[in-house]
Formats: structure tokens, C-alpha cells, sequence
């Protein structure tokens, strides 16, 4: 990701809700964390980014102008930590989240508790991100504790509003740029659950949706929004699209259901049984929650970048032709 530093403050930020207010960034030190700190810098709001590990933030200070991002450590599951971070807050948005250990303390029950100091603390808006797929009934933790975590801050903050974004891609991610990296080394490739459904997000959009959702509270507030992309891809079609893109003439091996479980469950292999059972579910919006459109974003597809991503990863880089695969 860029990081582009703001310059003199203009009309539009100076007429925007969130010019000037104190928005607190729990987990903003991560991918999705990065790129709302610029959303939000963008519209004058003064941030403060607060993580487990704030070293990881460091780069995120150059982004404000003087005074204008604060770095700081919590510790979510600690109610004492929750009210220091969050003391002085005019909005808050819950990016914490994690696929591995206690689940419930950071997701679950572990939003209402931020939803909760949140709310004490005088917050006028909280967003919670949380996932397409949260399903209370789901036999995969994850989705589980994000459905309970949906519940548990409406209940602590009725006004907050829920995003669930699909998978989020960006030029810094762990997704897409993960393919394209193994597509340039490997001649063949194993495809996980090769016809499930995706419809991955733009990151930036997501961002945008965060810092829209917080500026108009009145109209957001209490709502759920499903975060989509503009089309619905299977794993085995993306794939195949990041090799173009890479110009990489690669196999691409289907591993049938059963097979790919026997992987999962080894121990050190790249996808786990729980993720190989989100994979196989889908991730693609339901249609029966509003979604960027109702904010006023017009996603954009993966193909708007992925020819000028995939540069690295291809014979050469930019030196090699363009016809040629390798």
C-alpha cells in the first residue's frame, strides 16, 4: 500500500461530519486498519490507531499532519485497558479479529465488551466489521463467535452499525498477492474447493464504506451492510486470472472434497479444516442486505488492478513481453 501523506486541508474536509472528531481505530494496525486510516484522514478526522502492538502502526504517523494520529497499545479482553484507549472518543470502529485461539474473547462476546466501553465512554457512532458468513448455527468457530459478536454489540450499542465484508483484496494483501507469488514459482498448483463462490471486495471500498457509515450515524446506525464486489468468481476462475495476469502458463490440479479435508487436517499444510470449510461455503453476499450501493460506492472489480499487480510476479517483471508466458 501507498501511504500518501495529507497535504493543506481543504473545502471538503473542513465541511465534513467527522472533521476534527477523535475516531478510535481498535485493531488498526492490520491490512484493513491502514487503508481506513486514510479514509479517514482524508475527511480531517483526527485518529487515534490502537493495537496490541503499536510499533506495527509507526509507518501510519506520516499519514496525518502534526497531532493528528495517536498510537496506542489495548489489550481488548481487558475491560481497564478498553476504557483508557477509548476515553475521549467521538466514533469507534472494531476492526479486532482473529481465525485462531479464544475466539469468543476477541470476537464474540469479546465485541459486546468493546461495544460496551464504546458506548460508556460517550462514543456517538461505533462500527463493527465483521464477515459475510457469520452464522450462529456454523459448525466453524469463526463464523460462529462473528454472529455472536454481531449480537453482542447491538445489544451494548443498538445504534452500531454492522459491515460484513467479503474477502478483501488490495495491492498489500495476503490474498490475491499470495497467489500471484506462488503462480510464478510453481508450475502446478492444487486448487482448494476449485468451484466455490467468491465475490471479493476492494479494500479501499470497504474503507470508504467505514468512514461513510461513521459520518452519518443518524442514517447508518442500527443497520447491517453486506460489502461485496461487483462479480462473483470461483476459486479455480481467480486463479486462473492471477496467472494471465502474471502471463505464467501454470497447471491448475482441482483437488476434489475429499482429498482437500485429508490435507486440512494435517498439521503445517496451508489451509486449515475450518478455513477449508468457509472456502467450500462461499463467500458472496446474500442480496437481502443493503450493501455499497445504499452508501453511495460503486465497487470496483479485481480486473481494474490486476494487470498492473501482477507486474512483479511475471518473467522479468516489466522488462518481459507481454505475449509470452513462462
Amino acid at each position: 500500500m501507498r501511504l500518501r501523506p495529507l497535504k493543506d486541508l481543504t473545502m471538503s474536509q473542513a465541511t465534513d461530519p467527522l472533521y476534527g472528531k477523535i475516531v478510535t481505530l481498535l485493531g488498526g494496525s492490520g491490512f484493513l486498519g491502514k487503508h481506513v486510516a486514510q479514509a479517514l484522514l482524508a475527511r480531517g478526522a483526527r485518529l487515534r490507531i490502537a493495537s496490541r502492538s503499536p510499533k506495527k502502526s509507526y509507518a501510519l504517523k506520516l499519514l496525518g499532519n502534526l497531532g493528528q494520529v495517536q498510537l496506542a497499545g489495548v489489550d481488548v479482553t481487558k475491560p481497564d485497558s478498553l476504557a483508557a484507549v477509548l476515553a475521549g472518543s467521538d466514533a469507534v470502529v472494531n476492526l479486532v479479529g482473529a481465525f485462531n485461539g479464544n475466539l469468543d474473547a476477541v470476537q464474540g462476546e469479546g465485541a459486546g465488551r468493546i461495544a460496551a466501553a464504546a458506548s460508556a465512554a460517550g462514543a456517538a457512532a461505533f462500527v463493527h466489521v465483521s464477515a459475510i458468513g457469520a452464522e450462529a448455527s456454523s459448525s466453524v468457530a469463526y463464523a460462529r463467535t462473528k454472529a455472536e459478536g454481531e449480537r453482542a454489540v447491538l445489544a451494548a450499542f443498538p445504534t452500531a452499525t454492522i459491515l460484513r465484508p467479503s474477502v478483501m483484496f488490495g495491492p498489500d494483501d495476503n490474498f490475491v498477492m499470495m497467489f500471484g507469488n506462488l503462480v510464478s514459482r510453481l508450475p502446478v498448483l492444487p486448487v482448494f474447493a476449485p468451484q466455490a463462490k467468491l465475490q471479493p471486495v476492494f479494500v479501499d471500498d470497504v474503507a470508504e464504506a467505514i468512514a461513510e457509515t461513521l459520518s452519518a450515524p443518524e442514517t447508518h446506525g442500527g443497520k447491517t451492510f453486506e460489502l461485496a464486489g461487483p462479480e462473483v468468481v470461483s476459486m479455480l476462475d481467480l486463479n486462473q486470472r492471477i496467472a494471465r495476469a502474471a502471463e505464467r502458463d501454470r497447471t491448475f490440479i482441482e483437488l476434489p472434497d475429499g482429498i482437500s479435508g485429508l490435507i486440512a487436517a494435517l498439521p503445517g499444510t496451508p489451509i486449515s479444516t475450518d478455513q477449508l470449510k468457509l472456502l467450500q461455503a462461499g463467500n458472496t453476499a446474500s442480496g437481502t442486505l443493503p450493501g455499497l450501493a445504499q452508501l453511495g460506492i460503486t465497487p470496483r472489480p479485481l480486473e481494474l488492478f490486476l494487470d498492473r499487480w501482477m507486474v512483479p510476479f511475471r518473467n522479468h517483471g516489466r522488462f518481459g513481453t507481454k505475449t509470452a508466458a513462462a
